[in-house]
């Protein structure tokens, strides 16, 4: 792809403001519509973005791979110790009321943790798919 002055000014100004919304949507998901997949997608949109116009190398620059399998893991790490805890503390898995001094404290941090999580192993997963799919033949 050539070097398009317009599209890398463009993309250069709207990247932040993507990552901007898709934090927004991680930490209202709580609250309203959105939550971590949706926000996970978001981020991961706008590495993507980044990747089809500054090249695949500066991408894997920002973000490398061996760092996406870790952020991956510690997704699904972090919602599963959720439960754990929850269970640990005498509730049933996922029952995020007994992670507060109040139910509504404790459903509070616990929807937060698993939205987390799951916004994290969301962005990271689809990161791993476009590397590996734009990646093809390369040497």
């Amino acid at each position: 792809m050539t070097h398009n002055p317009i599209l890398r000014v463009v993309s250069k100004s709207l990247i932040p403001l993507i990552i901007l919304f898709g934090l927004y949507v991680q930490f209202h998901g709580d609250f309203g519509p959105g939550g971590g997949f949706q926000a996970g997608v978001i981020f991961s949109a706008a590495i993507i973005l980044y990747a089809l116009i500054f090249g695949l190398d500066s991408a894997e620059k920002i973000i490398p791979r061996q760092l996406l399998h870790l952020l991956a893991a510690l997704g699904v790490v972090l919602y599963a110790s959720v439960g754990v805890v929850t269970l640990m503390l005498g509730g049933n898995y996922l029952e995020y009321g007994v992670l507060g001094s109040t139910q509504v404290s404790g459903q509070h941090l616990g929807i937060l943790l698993v939205e987390l999580g799951v916004g994290m192993t969301v962005a990271s997963v689809m990161l791993i798919l476009f590397f590996a799919f734009a990646g093809r033949g390369r040497s």
